[in-house]
């Protein structure tokens, strides 16, 4: 398993090839539908007015996205009402529901990656070679394992979304995460998908 630190360079973006095992280690992001719609609307597309928690927000996630990753998780935390959060399970919600949206914000805020589960399509795949960026694969079902590799939440911007929709700002080591779509237009969902086809052909016509 390689052992990669955030943030992330073009190079050792580059180099990651689809099925390539990796370990991640630093400070990400958790992101899911409302966080994506918030940064559409406010900063990217600038369909609704920023307030001044808008701006201070987007002030203080920049550098921690700029060459980093965003998690698609909504994780199940401890320590809401006292502020002592700790992670309890952190399992990855699936990816394709942020389609519409994760491209541009790919590119807007110099994103190296995106973890999730069960891929993504052309519009993120094609974002993924432009970047230069990468698609990465958590195991589903894992959720409280994975939460052992969350050491300290450093804290959380919009929990007014709720907390599983709120940007959560963890400190991970030895994150584990499978490349699934790389940076030279590889993807492995799309192979999966092409493959599942080719065979329902191939029954239906026995059929």
């Amino acid at each position: 398993m390689r052992e990669i630190t955030l943030p992330i360079s073009d190079d050792v973006i580059r180099s990651l090839k689809v099925g390539e095992t990796v370990a991640l280690t630093g400070v990400m992001m958790t992101g899911r539908d409302a966080v994506h719609k918030w940064m559409i609307e406010t900063f990217i597309k600038k369909t609704r007015q920023p307030t001044e928690d808008d701006l201070k927000v987007y002030e203080a996630i920049k550098p921690i996205l700029n060459g980093g990753v965003i998690y698609h998780c909504g994780p199940v935390v401890a320590g809401v009402e006292t502020g002592e959060y700790k992670f309890v399970a952190a399992g990855p919600t699936t990816s394709i529901r942020e389609e519409p949206y994760q491209g541009d914000v790919m590119r807007h805020f110099n994103l190296k990656g995106v973890i999730g589960k069960g891929g993504m399509g052309p519009k993120t795949l094609k974002a993924c070679q432009e970047v230069p960026a990468v698609y990465f694969h958590a195991v589903g079902g894992a959720a409280s394992l994975i939460a052992q590799s969350v050491k300290r939440v450093i804290t959380v911007h919009k929990l007014e979304f709720g907390v599983p929709e709120a940007m959560w700002v963890i400190e991970v080591e030895k994150f584990p995460v499978v490349v699934t779509m790389d940076a030279h237009g590889n993807s492995l969902h799309a192979k999966v998908a092409e493959q599942s086809e080719q065979v329902l052909e191939k029954l239906l016509a026995v059929a």
